[in-house]
């Protein structure tokens, strides 16, 4: 059974929410605070996280900020704040969906279902890749090149982390933006194009011979590899 973590101040909103998630086969913990949403989420290990914005203490961008640190647990972030500019900021800081107050409880499991059937938990086995010098760890959203860590955005690191997770296997822009990017997204697929340069910049060091980002005339990305493991 998967476990979702609510992060919400509104004892009421965090009710009904876990009420609809249990009847939907969820098992569910809650917390409402910042400091006690890091708690619960260390000790419980979610399969997601329902983050309220505005929590007392550490506010929501700081327990994501947190949780990114730790994990590539899926994150949906919960706001009253309706500004597109506050969207943008919470999946630029690696928010996988957000979701505006007042929402219908039916909606958020709806958007729950979804975010999980496209970010399936990986297995543990699976969470850490060697691509030669490169090792990716799923798991904790780090990417090291002959033991030193590399600093990607969140976005263009969920890009590759993606990528690093499908080996060998093209991608189209449409489906890149339907998997990091989110079916709301509503920018330009140059998007794509811009984060792969940012990328191969951020890659430059790893030998080609072990691997590269290549672009399939007419088919996408793909993250090509010698040898996996």
């Amino acid at each position: 059974m998967k476990t979702i973590l609510i992060a919400e101040d509104e004892p009421a909103i965090s009710r009904v929410l876990k009420a609809y998630l249990e009847k939907a086969g969820y098992r569910v913990e809650q917390a409402f605070t910042g400091d006690q949403a890091i708690e619960v989420f260390v000790s419980c290990s979610p399969s997601l996280v329902l983050l309220d914005v505005m929590l007392p203490g550490q506010d929501g961008w700081s327990v994501l900020e947190q949780i990114r640190k730790r994990s590539s647990c899926p994150v949906i972030m919960l706001t009253a704040l309706g500004q597109l500019e506050q969207k943008l900021a919470g999946l630029n800081q690696g928010a996988d969906d957000y979701i505006t107050k007042p929402f219908v409880a039916e909606e958020v499991v709806a958007r729950v279902n979804a975010v999980l059937r496209r970010s399936p938990q990986l297995i543990v086995d699976e969470a850490v890749k060697y691509f030669g010098s490169l090792k990716v760890n799923l798991r904790a959203r780090t990417v090291t090149l002959h033991g030193v860590e590399l600093d990607f955005t969140p976005r263009d690191l969920s890009l590759f982390l993606f990528l690093a997770q499908h080996p060998n296997q093209a991608f189209s822009r449409e489906q890149l933006i339907e998997h990091v990017w989110g079916v709301d997204y509503e920018g330009s697929d140059r998007a794509v194009d811009l984060a792969i340069k940012r990328i191969r910049k951020t890659l430059e060091n790893w030998p080609a011979s072990e691997g590269e980002i290549r672009t399939l005339r007419g088919l996408g990305y793909q993250l090509y590899v010698q040898e996996q493991t």
